[in-house]
């Protein structure tokens, strides 16, 4: 009877995997269990100092009442600086809107474009929530498998597939979470020759790691490489990541006005704005000190290079090392088949999964959250010292496998 009270639309979706699976480590820790946590998708390390007083400077300044929708003035003023300093990009204070999180724009962007029978093109491996905000708006997620021997990344064939006349998005993801892949400058304008001949489909390019790329690797938006492709592209960004607020709830769109104005119209009736503390900080975070980004990339890269090292001497799997984000997408295909010492088969992800939170007290999130198996993502947004201690026990529990 309880479902019968319920949505088609809600019913037709799952909870978050990724938020589900630190909610289950969560409730383990606290009934006493020992677990190292790779399941989280966010920074360990705390917002750095001048953006948290910033926020007291606010509220004991009595900034403490609702807000334009798109955001105070001085927060999306701060945005197009920050678009024009860090990525080259211009844009006007009339094309940016904030909300309570990148998720809150992506959500409502789709809320204000699609309707029954549109389709959003996602490759895999996805950010969880794509596929699912897709069909709570009516829409149909149109899924292109990825390919690990591609690095991961989208073909221009495959998108050429992919777009129909009922083709309403394509999402872009780079730094892509969860496999890392950064996408250059050839093949973002391979996939704006796409775009091009389809001039009915909007791009949604989500940049949230932006400032987390490692090596060679340089972050690039699909708009400085193609300008033409400005007026149908929406930028998602915000400073959960790059400058650890995700509790903050705070991100941004950039992208056409009418799409920014259509976005607002909806946060009016939802949210109302961003909490007025969430915003006078983030004007601290985009507008100023901006060494501690430099600081965490350094502290992600040294993270990064043992993770890689511990993983790669495990045997029955592999993953290709990750170019920005801090995540690493494992290849378990060697390890399916396997036999624990009490005789359960791991012959899916998933088992192999539930047997290293038993056995190893381990945690990570299968593959098949983000549309491609068998695979595991494991965080690195964790110290030196977790990272050691989950590896370890990982190659162990491994080891016993037979």
């Amino acid at each position: 009877m309880s479902h019968a009270l319920l949505s088609n639309r809600l019913l037709g979706i799952q909870p978050s995997p990724s938020i589900a699976a630190n909610a289950l480590v969560s409730r383990l820790q606290a009934e006493g269990r020992d677990i190292v946590n790779f399941t989280v998708g966010e920074p360990d390390l705390d917002t750095p100092a001048h953006i948290v007083q910033a926020a007291m400077n606010a509220m004991r300044a009595g900034e403490t009442h609702y807000t334009a929708t798109s955001g105070t003035a001085a927060l999306r003023q701060a945005i197009v600086g920050k678009l024009a300093r860090d990525n080259d990009l211009h844009y006007g204070v009339d094309e940016v809107v904030a909300g309570c999180g990148g998720k809150h724009i992506i959500y409502h962007a789709m809320a204000a474009t699609l309707n029954v029978g549109d389709e959003v093109v996602v490759h895999t491996p996805y950010w969880v929530s794509y596929p699912d905000i897709a069909k709570l708006n009516d829409a149909i997620p149109v899924i292109i498998p990825g390919d690990e021997g591609l690095g991961f990344k989208l073909s221009p064939q495959a998108l050429e597939r992919a777009i129909g006349p009922r083709t309403k998005w394509v999402i872009l993801n780079s730094p892509n979470n969860p496999s890392g892949a950064v996408y250059d400058e050839a093949e973002l304008l391979a996939l704006a020759a796409v775009l091009r001949r389809h001039p009915h489909v909007l791009v949604m390019s989500d940049e949230i790691y932006e400032h987390f790329v490692f090596g060679d690797s340089r972050h690039l938006s699909i708009v400085n490489v193609a300008p033409d492709l400005k007026p149908r592209t929406l930028i998602i960004n915000g400073a959960s990541k790059g400058y650890a607020m995700t509790g903050w709830r705070l991100g941004f769109g950039a992208g056409p006005a009418f799409l920014t104005a259509a976005i607002a119209k909806l946060i009016s009736q939802t949210t109302t704005c961003p909490a007025s503390i969430s915003q006078a900080a983030a004007v601290a975070a985009f507008a100023g000190d901006q060494q501690p980004i430099g600081d965490m990339r350094g502290l992600y890269h040294q993270r990064r290079t043992r993770m890689l090292e511990h993983l790669a001497g495990i045997a029955g799997m592999h993953c290709t090392p990750p170019q920005g984000a801090f995540y690493v997408f494992a290849n378990i295909t060697g390890l399916l088949g396997k036999r624990s010492e009490a005789g359960t088969l791991i012959d899916t992800e998933s088992a192999l999964v539930a047997y290293l939170l038993d056995e190893a007290g381990v945690a990570v999130v299968g593959g098949a959250a983000y549309g491609m198996s068998p695979y595991i993502r494991l965080s690195f947004a964790s110290s030196l010292a977790t990272i050691d201690e989950g590896c370890l026990r990982l190659r162990r529990a491994v080891d016993r496998l037979r």
